[in-house]
């Protein structure tokens, strides 16, 4: 096969959603250039996802625009389950200071999401966009080089790539062209979509509603000012919009009120059965389908990228093996598949289900939900650790890994920031104490050295947090998940010869390789 240098690019991602721009970021972050090809010639401007979660706003971090959607996003106060008559059955609250450093839920206008990233990305020189194009095919996905063919006015076009990322939705081609088939986890329902502006009384709370009616269930939410949205299991015969909100609108108003958007769609609780063929890969929708019912489907595809992005980089730029990939699917397709099952177990809890256990169903969501601390536990975050596999090494002993570091504020040569940004887009140790020969050897391996908590001058809760998962030492990840930890008690990292070989860590890193806020870092912990 001859392949055109002049097409020749490391990474085409297909589909500019927030998905694909956030992934192009991520890599263009670790200095991996990559193509775009969209569809469409501008952001798609009507709403879609309207909620994300503290993670979510970390990888946004992690994308660099971390700031820029904390100014267009609104801090949430969680969920309250409502009955037919829209008495609280059940309330899950949600903190401004979440675990990862940033409110537990946010709400947010997808376009505007969007242009944050489309802005960030036209500042990266590794970035390109092509938008108003048809992509046509993708493959072979083989060993070598992969082709994308498109189209646009000018006519055919193709580009070779090492790697493909298929961030294209639903109807993914990328996934028909690797062979992959959906799983089905048994849901399906068609909804009415409503979006409307008014600066009416809306009765609401600075949450989300959940009305747990098997007659018409719903969801309402304040999405900003004057901002809302609300879905409804549809009905035979169509009613007007007006109608349905009523409820939540004072009687007889006649103020403003303009409906922005109303559609349908048919809610699916799907999960591709392979996500990879060769250097093609499946993220975002593309790989898994949920209900909306607690706001993760955008969340599950930003993950999906966070946990591909580093480890291409590392293939492509540092010699990793090309089984550290495998990993991708590994860690995500069981943590997507666990958070769309969660999102089931919800819509069944609103919509009581239609069959002769339907009544049993709603008499025990209420009991359940009168257990004290029960709610407080179902408030928590709602993604589940890592399983254990090559780079999780999870045991008894090591509860922590799998899991993510929180992030609090830090102070690193008299400047204050967020944990990650301190610590750089690399791996990382963290240790209880002044680390010893054997901890110092694995954090020189990686090219970053390890730092104890006590030299960071946050407010003590990492140091906590340390001693909660009884460790004396962790290994991050570059997407902050922990890999490993050292026991209390214990000396070293004892999986070393397990993930080594994978990340290709035999010998020391060229001091170019460490980033600036590494070196940050190293002037202050020596």
């Amino acid at each position: 096969m001859t392949v055109d240098e002049a097409a020749r690019v490391p990474v085409v991602i297909v589909g500019a959603g927030p998905v694909g721009v956030t992934a192009a970021l991520l890599l263009a972050r670790r200095g991996v250039r990559s193509v775009v090809l969209e569809r469409h010639e501008d952001i798609y401007p009507l709403p879609r996802a309207v909620a994300g979660d503290d993670e979510i706003h970390r990888i946004l971090q992690a994308a660099g625009v971390g700031e820029a959607f904390a100014a267009i996003a609104r801090p949430a106060k969680g969920l309250r389950l409502l009955d037919a008559r829209h008495r609280v059955m059940a309330e899950f609250r949600r903190t401004e200071h979440g675990h990862h450093g940033y409110p537990q839920t946010s709400m947010f206008d997808q376009p505007e999401l969007e242009r944050v990233l489309r802005d960030a990305l036209a500042r990266h020189p590794e970035c390109e966009l092509r938008g108003g194009v048809e992509v046509t095919g993708v493959g072979p996905a083989g060993t070598g080089p992969v082709r994308v063919g498109y189209r646009d006015d000018g006519g055919e076009h193709e580009l070779w790539a090492d790697a493909v990322l298929g961030c294209d939705g639903a109807g993914s081609l990328t996934r028909e062209a690797i062979g992959s088939a959906w799983e089905d986890l048994h849901f399906e329902e068609r909804w009415t979509v409503i979006d409307a502006e008014t600066t009416g009384p809306v009765r609401c709370w600075e949450g989300v509603d959940q009305v747990c009616d098997p007659k018409r269930p719903g969801t309402f939410m304040r999405v900003n000012d004057t901002r809302f949205r609300w879905e409804f299991r549809t009905q035979e015969g169509r009613e007007p919009a007006r109608e349905l909100i009523a409820p939540w609108l004072p009687p007889s108003y006649d103020g403003d009120f303009e409906v922005v958007r109303e559609t349908q769609y048919t809610f699916r609780a799907r999960v591709a059965d392979r996500w990879r063929s060769g250097r093609v890969f499946l993220l975002g929708d593309a790989a898994h389908l949920t209900p909306p019912f607690i706001g993760q489907g955008l969340c599950s595809g930003l993950r999906d990228a966070y946990n591909l992005a580093w480890k291409l980089a590392r293939v492509l730029q540092q010699g990793g093996d090309e089984k550290l990939l495998d990993t991708y699917e590994s860690e995500r397709r069981p943590h997507a598949r666990h958070v769309v099952r969660l999102a089931v177990a919800m819509g069944w809890a609103m919509t009581g289900g239609q069959d002769s256990a339907a009544a049993i169903r709603r008499r025990a969501l209420a009991a359940a939900c009168r257990i004290p601390g029960l709610t407080e536990l179902a408030g928590r975050d709602l993604s589940p650790p890592l399983t254990a596999g090559p780079l999780v090494r999870r045991s008894v002993r090591r509860r922590l890994a799998g899991t993510h570091c929180p992030q609090p504020w830090v102070s690193v040569a008299g400047r204050r920031t967020r944990l990650d940004e301190a610590l750089g887009d690399s791996f990382a140790v963290l240790t209880a104490t002044e680390p010893g020969p054997s901890l110092t050897a694995v954090a020189h391996s990686l090219g970053v050295h390890a730092v104890p908590v006590t030299d960071l001058g946050d407010d003590g809760t990492l140091a906590a947090w340390l001693r909660t998962g009884h460790a004396d030492a962790v290994l991050l990840r570059p997407d902050r998940v922990v890999m490993d930890i050292v026991p209390a008690g214990g000396r070293d990292f004892t999986s070393t010869a397990a993930w080594a070989p994978l990340l290709h860590t035999t010998r020391s890193p060229d001091p170019s390789e460490r980033t600036a806020r590494q070196g940050m870092l190293r002037s202050t912990t020596r």
